[in-house]
């Protein structure tokens, strides 16, 4: 009996568990036939393979929203949409909450397919009929209908180039976020270290500025001055000698005692505010053998002023420095993701490889502050014919795993040496080992011993390939508290693919 003109479907059960099934009644052979000659994929079949395909399929329907395919179920059909349009949705997809895409219009297990289950939940949108073809059938079917083979491998190869492509981009992306989220802690602190001492300085100039002003008025003669300005002049060359090196403090303790020290000293000399001047002074490493010196050049109506006058202009200094070293420390970050990433450079470039894996290590430093990380790089070094950013996704995954391993504690060495020709890049720490139970799967994409939603398992499938393209290799050694990836990769190989 003919198929309803308008798509009018019994009765399912409403929600996520609506589901495509047979209609009440089946649908005309002949519309079939024409229904399948609407699909642009099967153009080129003669009118005896449209025969086969109708009176061998069976069909389902279903309204909006039906299920079609499970995700995890066993597929044993392939499918044929001849009305209406189904959406894949992945749940289990790691760090992607979800992937959705459009099937083809010739989907599910393909003759020559090692497909075993379905990766995705399958929901119509909007009505949709489907033809079933077995598995079983599949020998008869390419008897009958052998373009149906070329077909099918062609439709193979075309899903295995769309699926890389999703995985690769879902890697990159989760790389990119990880990346974004080490530059942006990276790029915290010292920012706000800018900030904050920018915002300071405005005021403290201010204040120093009238500061100086009135000190001017204290002094009773120019030759008090002079001799506060010679004090000054000997206080900043003692400063200045002891940047970077000081026998005290030695300790948070020892500091502490050291400002109480000055903090007695301004409160016996009755100086203004000594717990404002106090730090200051201890963090400059002024000694109150000096401090005496000074009282003793000045009179006493001067000395608070003159104290206060010389630790404001201290602290602006060391705002300022602060400003420079903060803004310094962006910069060089900058410097690094620019080198990272290779912007502004041709996709095949000679890479310099320690500069490579220091630019990629500069990206985790929010990670290494509790890893030892040794650098063992041989001397003169010959640059490498490579793609540069693809190489650093290579490290970035080796040092990415050290570290997770560790726990973020531990010895984390890096070497390159040259043998033959062939540059030797090994990445060794010292974490658990990898359990030798599963040292052959670890390159297998979507593979992986992290817990569920934190890692899609393609890192160490992406090294792989990209080494390959290259034309190198990757391989690994493990055991408890020695684990090392050494990557191979030819000096000269340009255009490698």
């Amino acid at each position: 009996m003919s198929a309803p003109t308008s798509l009018e479907f019994a009765p399912v059960s409403s929600g996520s568990d609506q589901v495509a099934t047979a209609p009440a009644e089946p649908t005309r052979k002949s519309e079939v036939i024409a229904a399948l000659r609407t699909i642009a994929v099967l153009n080129g079949l003669g009118p005896e393979d449209y025969e086969w395909i109708a009176a061998h399929a069976t069909e389902r329907v279903g309204p909006d929203g039906a299920l079609i395919f499970r995700e995890d179920e066993p597929s044993h059909h392939m499918n044929i949409i001849l009305r209406g349009e189904v959406m894949a949705q992945r749940r289990k997809s790691a760090p992607v909450a979800r992937f959705v895409g459009r099937t083809s219009r010739l989907t599910g297990k393909l003759p020559f397919s090692r497909m075993k289950t379905w990766g995705a939940d399958g929901r119509s949108i909007g009505p949709v009929w489907v033809l079933d073809i077995h598995e079983d059938l599949f020998d008869e079917m390419l008897h009958a209908i052998p373009s149906m083979a070329k077909l099918c491998v062609s439709l193979l190869l075309d899903r295995v180039r769309d699926f890389t492509r999703m995985d690769e981009q879902a890697e990159k992306l989760l790389a990119l976020g990880k990346l974004a989220a080490n530059l942006s802690h990276e790029l915290n602190n010292p920012a706000s270290a800018a900030q904050r001492s920018a915002v300071s300085l405005s005021t403290e100039l201010r204040e120093a500025d009238e500061a100086k002003y009135r000190l001017g008025r204290l002094f009773p003669s120019d030759h008090e001055l002079e001799r506060y300005n010679q004090w000054v002049r000997q206080a900043r060359d003692h400063v200045r000698a002891s940047t970077g090196f000081s026998p005290l403090p030695k300790s948070p303790l020892e500091a502490s005692d050291y400002e109480d020290e000055i903090s007695s000293w301004l409160d016996r000399h009755q100086v203004t505010s000594p717990w404002t001047i106090a730090p200051i002074l201890a963090e400059a490493r002024i000694p109150t053998s000096m401090l005496d010196s000074l009282a003793t050049a000045l009179s006493h109506e001067t000395l608070s002023p003159s104290l206060a006058t010389f630790a404001s202009a201290l602290r602006v200094e060391r705002m300022a420095d602060t400003v420079v070293d903060s803004s310094g420390r962006i910069f060089e970050l900058i410097s690094a993701i620019r080198g990272y990433s290779f912007m502004d450079q041709a996709p095949i470039q000679d890479v310099d490889l320690p500069s490579s894996i220091e630019n990629t290590l500069a990206m985790f430093r929010s990670r290494t502050a509790n890893v030892r990380i040794s650098l063992e790089f041989e001397p003169n070094l010959p640059p490498v014919s490579a793609y540069g950013s693809e190489l650093n996704q290579v490290w970035s995954a080796l040092i990415e795993n050290a570290l997770d391993v560790m726990h973020d504690r531990g010895t984390l060495t890096v070497s390159i040496r040259i043998s033959a020709q062939m540059a030797m890049i090994e990445v060794r720490d010292d974490g658990p080992g990898i359990d030798e139970a599963i040292q052959s799967r670890i390159f297998e994409p979507f593979f992986t011993t992290k817990p569920i939603g934190t890692a899609m398992g393609l890192g160490l499938d992406t090294v792989q390939r990209i080494v390959s393209k290259h034309g190198g290799s990757v391989a690994v050694d493990s055991k408890p508290g020695a684990t090392c990836f050494q990557v191979r990769i030819p000096l000269n190989r340009l255009r490698a693919y």
